[in-house]
Formats: structure tokens, sequence, C-alpha cells
């Protein structure tokens, strides 16, 4: 009996997280009927509170793919990053008005994570790809909740939008190429205008550094950063290619973003 307590004692965190064993493939089912799917970091010691990464997959997806991605789980589990990973309504997000109710849902599944798992709400990162991109932007525009950085990959809301939820930074990377989601070049071939609400949201002023960075040469991205009011940053990666997630972008921005000297995978 004393080792069998022993050992319970040991385990409760574990236990304590995985009361309904929804972890990867397994859903996380909310009372609504909503799910998503979660994946916790490699080499968690089941206590430590984690940084979360709330991702919105691409039109006719899944949150079951989201948490095999090499370049999206693949970031985050070797960052100490809890990912979370909601299912879309017909495997895509309304994602085109203020009123949504996919903002909701967005809230909702981080409420019911921080049930199951020691959540770091200093640290929260709301990202996604395409029209799961769109959303995040969506999500960023509404929310209430404190979030740390939308980090967005080929997918934008009109720049003309009106929002009310203040993320504390915005990063997004979009291909110059991109025939899917197009990107929303400015007036007299303007580069910088896929973050024109940002920039325009934060009051920024003129762009403060560019530089040009790639992990996966010939694939080079174009930076260009905008420091803004109340210590908020505006973040643009442009590259001359298509409608994907480049190699390494995610990793990158949550190297960049804890603290640490950017590295791949």
């Amino acid at each position: 009996m004393r080792i069998l307590i022993a050992f319970l004692l040991v385990c409760w965190p574990f236990f304590a997280v995985a009361d309904d064993v929804c972890h990867a493939d397994v859903p996380c089912v909310m009372e609504d009927g909503r799910s998503y799917h979660v994946k916790a970091p490699d080499g968690w010691d089941g206590e430590t509170p984690l940084p979360v990464m709330l991702h919105f997959h691409g039109w006719g997806r899944q949150g079951t793919l989201i948490v095999k991605h090499t370049r999206i789980s693949g970031a985050t589990r070797r960052r100490g990053v809890l990912l979370l990973a909601p299912n879309g309504a017909g495997r895509t997000w309304d994602f085109w008005r203020s009123d949504t109710a996919d903002v909701a849902f967005g809230e909702r599944v981080l409420a019911d994570a921080a049930k199951r798992y020691p959540i770091d709400f200093s640290n929260v990162f709301v990202s996604g790809y395409s029209y799961g991109s769109a959303m995040a932007w969506r999500f960023g525009c509404e929310t209430s909740v404190d979030v740390r950085a939308v980090l967005a990959v080929s997918g934008t809301l009109r720049q003309d939008e009106d929002c009310a939820g203040m993320p504390r930074e915005v990063r997004h990377v979009h291909g110059l190429t991109d025939t899917v989601m197009d990107f929303p070049m400015g007036r007299g071939g303007d580069e910088t205008y896929p973050v024109a609400l940002w920039r325009r949201k934060f009051n920024c002023g003129d762009v403060s550094a560019r530089s040009e960075w790639s992990n996966v040469p010939p694939l080079a991205h174009q930076r260009s950063v905008w420091e803004c009011d109340a210590g908020r940053r505006v973040v643009l990666d442009v590259h001359p290619s298509g409608h994907f997630i480049p190699k390494g972008w995610f990793a990158r921005q949550l190297d960049e973003l804890l603290g640490r000297e950017p590295r791949l995978p």
C-alpha cells in the first residue's frame, strides 16, 4: 500500500492533466460538443506552467494534422510550448465578421485546456495558416485575452478592419507569389501593406529595422520591424515564393519571443 501511495504522489500531476486521456490524436471534447487537440512539449515535468500556442488550421483540415505537423508541433514541442489545435466547424473558420462565434470558441479552448494543464497566461501565442491565419488575425482583433503575439502565415483580414483587441505583438509571413491567399500588395508596390491594419492600430511610425534571414537557402525572408506605442511591435517577413509554411518559421518566432537563440528544428 505504501508503495502504491508513493507511486500516486509522484505521478499525480500527469493523472491530473490527463483525466480523460485526450492528447494528440484523441480530441478533448468540451461541454458544447466542440473539440480540440493538444500536444504537450517534450520532457515536460507535469508541473511547470507552460507557454501555449493556440493554432487555427487551414481550410479543410482538423487539429489532428496540426499536432503531427513538423513545422508546427515540431516547433512547439521542442521549445516547452503547449500546442492547442481547435477543430473548425465544417473544417473551416468564420473569420469574415467581427461577431463570429469562433473567437468565443477559441477562448473556451484556452479555458478548458487550463483545467488540464498549468498554463503561463503571460505567454499566449495565437497562430494560424491560410484560412487559419485569417482566423488568428480575427481572434487577435476581437478577443479580450492577453495575447503575447499573433503568428500568422499567408492569410489576413481586410486592412481597413476596426479591431477592438490589442495583442502585444503581431508577426506575419507571406509569399509574394501566393495565388491562394494573394499577397495583399499596397499602392505603388508597397510590400509592407499586409500589416497596415496593425501598424495603424498600434500607432507605429516608420520602419525601425530591416534585415534578411534564411533558414533554408535559397528562400530568403526580407524582414521589416515596427516599434510602436506602449511597447507593441509589428514584424513582417516577406519571401519570393508561394502558399506554404516556411520551414523553421514558427520555430524562429518562438525562439525570438522566448528569448532564445534561433535554431532548427
